[in-house]
């Protein structure tokens, strides 16, 4: 029997809203990112989940608590699905980084795997922390169904895994929404991605 994973990104936030730099800084979801939450999960009621991670941000944890609901489903938070830290960026606006640290904000996008700047992690560390806790708990939850409530950029590093690109190729893939629906189903050494950022249960205008 194949393990179900189920990935979203955090509901829309006010920093999001400004293009503010977050990582592991936070803000509140906005009223369009609670709505954005609630309409994922009215997706996600039709599905049987034995577990959810999250980060604890709390903005990931807010919109896992949405998408949970009245379930009980086990919640278990892990600092391995904390968005990158971003070091001496977090906190501002993306033009004032861009301003005043052209080169690394070129290769933030361009080129992931040549990017640090001080107190940030790379792109590596983030993605084998990541990894390290998706293979446990796959190991853990086989067969199971699970829902991964995280961030942009692990997200990202994830599915480049399932997929099977390389870094150069990060921000070239399939942009992830807030509560945005990724799915890929693990069975053996097998991945087979079924959704990558569907938005379709976005609310209406």
């Amino acid at each position: 029997m194949s393990t179900r994973l189920y990935l979203t990104r955090h509901g829309e936030t006010e920093w999001n809203v400004v293009h503010r730099m977050q990582g592991e800084m936070d803000s509140p979801l906005t009223e369009l990112g609670a709505h954005q939450a609630e309409s994922l999960k009215a997706v996600l009621d039709t599905v049987h989940i034995d577990v959810i991670y999250s980060s604890p941000s709390p903005r990931a944890m807010r919109t896992a608590e949405i998408l949970r609901g009245e379930r009980e489903i086990p919640l278990t938070s892990s600092e391995s699905l904390m968005e990158m830290r971003f070091g001496i960026w977090e906190g501002h606006i993306h033009s004032e980084v861009q301003a005043h640290y052209p080169k690394q904000w070129d290769l933030f996008w361009n080129n992931p795997e040549e990017f640090a700047i001080a107190n940030s992690e790379t792109y590596a560390e983030v993605r084998t922390r990541a990894l390290n806790l998706i293979n446990e708990i796959i190991r853990k939850h086989s067969g199971k169904t699970l829902l991964i409530v995280t961030h942009t950029i692990v997200i990202k590093l994830l599915m480049a895994h399932f997929q099977g690109t390389d870094l150069k190729q990060l921000w070239k893939s399939t942009e992830i929404q807030p509560a945005s629906l990724s799915r890929v189903d693990i069975l053996g050494q097998t991945a087979k991605i079924v959704l990558h950022g569907d938005t379709s249960h976005y609310p209406l205008p």
